[in-house]
């Protein structure tokens, strides 16, 4: 699958790859600040963004993309810095290649596997009538009822576009993530281990790391460092300067 992406920069390649029912758009402001230091390739995922949709996603698929990614483009052992599904498919790529990459950032996810929680995101995205919808904020109305915060509905309505008839279309392939949640939620799809460096970084106000996971981390990943920002779990868009700083300062040890 030819994913869609955006480059910037010169110099080692570092690839980002977003979370569920983002794209490469949500890490516009950060990569201007990457791509003073490195070629940097913001990729959308497939069902998302510009990239290919497919009725097919779970994390063994994604990380095919991924390495298909690599080899097309030539990229040499890149810098792989993964958000939360983003991040389970760089984990997912560092165990099965780890010859592939110089280093992992992992950004608010953890190895383990998580329950269905999107569950009201995705019915209040459902119940959004592209048919008879006039205009975003209408939209913005509609999804209110069910999330009640402004920045997350914000974030979701990213995946609003008009077509050229002038009424909307979803970016995201919503019934494929719909269909396949659970795959998501899942944890690892292959054993082994990636010894590389390996940053986790953790928002302190998510809930997505919890004590003990440490284990768990340092199990498939012996050399990962561990930094907490104080954050929730859109961590690079609520404290991009902190952010920036803390994967430089790791890229650079590196």
């Amino acid at each position: 699958m030819k994913l869609f992406y955006r480059h910037s920069g010169q110099g080692k390649p570092l690839i980002i790859l977003h979370g569920l029912l983002g794209s490469s758009d949500n890490w516009f402001t950060l990569a201007k600040v990457f791509a003073e230091h490195y070629s940097v390739y913001l990729v959308d995922q497939r069902n998302h963004g510009q990239s290919p949709q497919s009725d097919d996603f779970n994390y063994k698929l994604l990380t095919e993309d991924l390495y298909g990614f690599i080899n097309e483009h030539h990229l040499d052992k890149p810098h792989i810095i993964g958000h939360s599904m983003g991040g389970k498919t760089a984990m997912n790529f560092a165990v099965k290649y780890p010859n592939q990459l110089d280093s992992l950032i992992v950004v608010d996810i953890v190895p383990k596997q998580y329950p269905v929680h999107h569950d009201h995101i995705l019915d209040g995205l459902h119940s959004i009538n592209l048919q008879t919808l006039t205009s975003r904020n209408e939209a913005d109305q509609v999804l209110s009822s069910l999330i009640p915060e402004p920045a997350v509905r914000q974030f979701l309505l990213k995946n609003l576009a008009r077509t050229s008839d002038g009424k909307f279309e979803w970016k995201v392939n919503l019934q494929a993530i719909d269909n396949h949640i659970e795959e998501i939620g899942a944890g690892m799809q292959y054993s082994g281990t990636f010894t590389g460096p390996t940053l986790f970084i953790n928002g302190t106000r998510s809930h997505y790391f919890k004590p003990g996971d440490e284990e768990l981390i340092h199990s498939l990943f012996p050399s990962a460092e561990i930094f907490n920002l104080d954050a929730g779990h859109w961590i690079h868009a609520e404290k991009p300067k902190e952010f920036a700083e803390t994967v430089l300062s790791f890229l650079k040890k590196v």
